[in-house]
Order: C-alpha cells, then sequence, then structure tokens
C-alpha cells in the first residue's frame, strides 16, 4: 500500500502545483471560457486544467517506473507508457479544442487513435467474461477497446458543467475502482494487488485531488476538454486493463457464483453509471427535439439540479452523493453480505432522494420564476 500512497500523492502534489502556471497560460493563449446562455458562470473562466491533470500522471508513472514493485509492471510490458502516449495525444487533442474550438469529426477520429495507441501496446480486451469466458477475433477486441474510450471520454466530457463536478465524480469512480481492483487482485493466483488497473486507479485518484482544489466553486480553472476526454481516457484505460483479468469461475468473497460472474462487467458499468446516464439522456432528448447529438444543451442532470433550486455547491455534492451510492453500491456486494449492502444502499438512497428534492425555498422560488 506504502507505493501506491507515493504514487497517489505524486499525482495530487504535482497537479496541485502544476495547475496555478496551466491557469496562466491559458490566460496567455486565450483559453477562456465565455458566458453562453447554457453557462453557470457568470464571468469568463480560464480552461486548459487538463494539461496539468497530464504532467500529474506523468509524473506518478515515471515515479512507478522506478519503484520495487510497481517497476515490475514497467520492465514486463509498456503498457503503462502506452497509456501514458494515449493521453498525451487525447490532452493535446482537448488542449487544441480548449484554445481553438475544433470540429466533432476532428475530436472523435483524436478519441479513436487514441485508443489505438492504446491497443498497439496492448491494453486492449483480450476477453469478455460472458458465459463464461468468450474470446472474439483480436480485430473485434480492439474495435470494443476503442468504443470504450470513446464512451468514456464522451461521458465524462458531459458531466463537467459544474465546478469540481467532473473531477468529484471521477475520483469517487476511482476510488471505487481502485477498491475493487485491489482486494480481486489479493485473489490472483498467485495473489498480486499491483496491477496496472490498480496504478491508474490510484495516480487517477491523485489527479483529481490535486485538481479540485482550484477547480471547486468558484473555480479559478476549467478542467476544459483537455481534463475531460484525459480523465475519461484513465478510466477506460483502468476498466480495460481489468476487464478479463478475473477468473469469472472464482467466487469473491461472499458473492455467489453468479454474482462474481457478472462482476467484472457490473462493476466497472455501476462505477461510471451517473456520467454514463447523462450522456445517454443527453443524446436521447438532443434526438428527439430533432438536433444533433453533440449539440450543447442546458438539460444535464446538473442542470436539472440547479433548476430544482439547489445552489452550485449544493447541487455538485448531491450529484457526488449519487455517485458515491452507484459507485460504493455495487462494489459492496462483492465483498459484503447482501442484507448489509442493501441496507446501506437503501439508506443512502433514501438520504439522496430526500436531499435531491429538498431544495433550498429561497433559490426554489428563483428557479421557479425564471
Amino acid at each position: 500500500m506504502r507505493e501506491f500512497m507515493m504514487v497517489l500523492l505524486t499525482a495530487a502534489i504535482v497537479t496541485y502545483l502544476a495547475t496555478p502556471l496551466v491557469r496562466r497560460l491559458a490566460l496567455r493563449v486565450g483559453a477562456i471560457t465565455a458566458v453562453r446562455d447554457r453557462d453557470v458562470h457568470s464571468v469568463p473562466i480560464p480552461r486548459l486544467g487538463g494539461v496539468a491533470m497530464l504532467l500529474g500522471f506523468a509524473a506518478a508513472v515515471l515515479l512507478g517506473s522506478q519503484l520495487p514493485y510497481h517497476g515490475q509492471l514497467f520492465d514486463a510490458t509498456p503498457r503503462l507508457f502506452g497509456v501514458l502516449a494515449a493521453a498525451v495525444l487525447i490532452t493535446a487533442l482537448g488542449a487544441m479544442d480548449d484554445i481553438r474550438e475544433l470540429d466533432w469529426l476532428t475530436k472523435l477520429a483524436g478519441q479513436v487513435l487514441a485508443g489505438g495507441i492504446m491497443a498497439f501496446y496492448g491494453v486492449q480486451l483480450e476477453s469478455l467474461p460472458i458465459l463464461g469466458v468468450t474470446v472474439l477475433p483480436e480485430p473485434v477486441m480492439v474495435t470494443l477497446t476503442i468504443l470504450v474510450v470513446v464512451i468514456s471520454t464522451n461521458a465524462v466530457n458531459f458531466i463537467d458543467g459544474l465546478d469540481g463536478l467532473a473531477a468529484g465524480v471521477v475520483l469517487i469512480a476511482a476510488g471505487a475502482f481502485f477498491g475493487w481492483t485491489y482486494l480481486v487482485s489479493r485473489n490472483f493466483d498467485p495473489p498480486n494487488v499491483f496491477s496496472e488497473a490498480t496504478f491508474i486507479s490510484a495516480a487517477l485518484i491523485g489527479v483529481c485531488l490535486g485538481f479540485l482544489p482550484h477547480n471547486f466553486h468558484p473555480a479559478r480553472l476549467f478542467m476544459g476538454d483537455a481534463g475531460a476526454l484525459l480523465l475519461g481516457l484513465l478510466l477506460a484505460a483502468a476498466t480495460i486493463s481489468m476487464t478479463g483479468s478475473v477468473d469469472p469461475n472464482s467466487s469473491v468473497a461472499s458473492a455467489s457464483a453468479a454474482t462474481a460472474l457478472l462482476l467484472p462487467i457490473l462493476i466497472p458499468l455501476a462505477i461510471l453509471a451517473l456520467p454514463f446516464l447523462d450522456m445517454v439522456l443527453a443524446i436521447a432528448r438532443r434526438t428527439r427535439a430533432g438536433q444533433l447529438p453533440w449539440k450543447p444543451d442546458r438539460g444535464h442532470l446538473h442542470h436539472r439540479m440547479l433548476d430544482i433550486g439547489h445552489s452550485h455547491r449544493r447541487a455538485v455534492v448531491l450529484l457526488y452523493l449519487w455517485a458515491l451510492l452507484i459507485a460504493a453500491g455495487s462494489v459492496s456486494f462483492a465483498y459484503l453480505p447482501f442484507w448489509v449492502s442493501l441496507t446501506g444502499i437503501l439508506g443512502l438512497l433514501v438520504l439522496a432522494v430526500g436531499l435531491t428534492w429538498r431544495a433550498e425555498p429561497a433559490r426554489a422560488s428563483n428557479a421557479t420564476s425564471t
């Protein structure tokens, strides 16, 4: 665990220290988010925070390559360097979009290329835990790998609408995923908690922790597309690295055989459920209205929280609670007795629902009148 803490703290410290420098860079190059009809900020805010996040992740990778146990991952395969190469590409793509808006096709092509780079370095789906272990032809698995990257990057990008929201939700997702992969890895034969998925998750936790103090409301710097795409890519890399590594025929802690069979698929999906849900609802909403799926609007989950009457910070914290409910709840079923997990989830659900619909009276009346 000591090496994981070193990786996490390195990513957090470098990201935290680099963010003010990147803010100055954003102001100099004109990477500034103007106030638009769908936005909730009232003054222009610089964006480009993803560059600081990339520096934090790169520092974690360089440190990990020199550590006694994590270093073995780098000696055995170049996959983590492949993730770093893909991270550099997708952050550069997002940074260009932050400075000079790119068309959707260019951004999609960049996301596909980043997924292809990871697959080239060996970070790809090798099997699917469906009907036991299902191995499909390599071109199909590479295509599915790229699809996971595209969906994950866009899901995080869609939810990035309030100060600190995307970074906090990804922090919760990465924390839950780290807990799951760490515990699962202890059941490997031989036991080995030092996996690529746990390393990426630990570094991702650090990156989000380092950036949040600068990004929580009122934000001094937005992560921009550079940050949203990077976080989505790293979540995808962790998920891809773990999927196919779990033996579906082995039970996990107290989970039943049927549950253990589905966990490698269900847990990554559940952990990322909130951004995925927001993305699916946005696509359905825009398509039904006759708009292009990627055309921005003001109908995201965080916008609805504000319309109910919640303040900016309260809306963000409530969405954190919903993300925690889904992510931690899904992982708890793998390691706790069913009744314990169910009781905890129902308790959090009641709390989340109650707080969500109990808006502040003054703000609620203002939201109703607009």
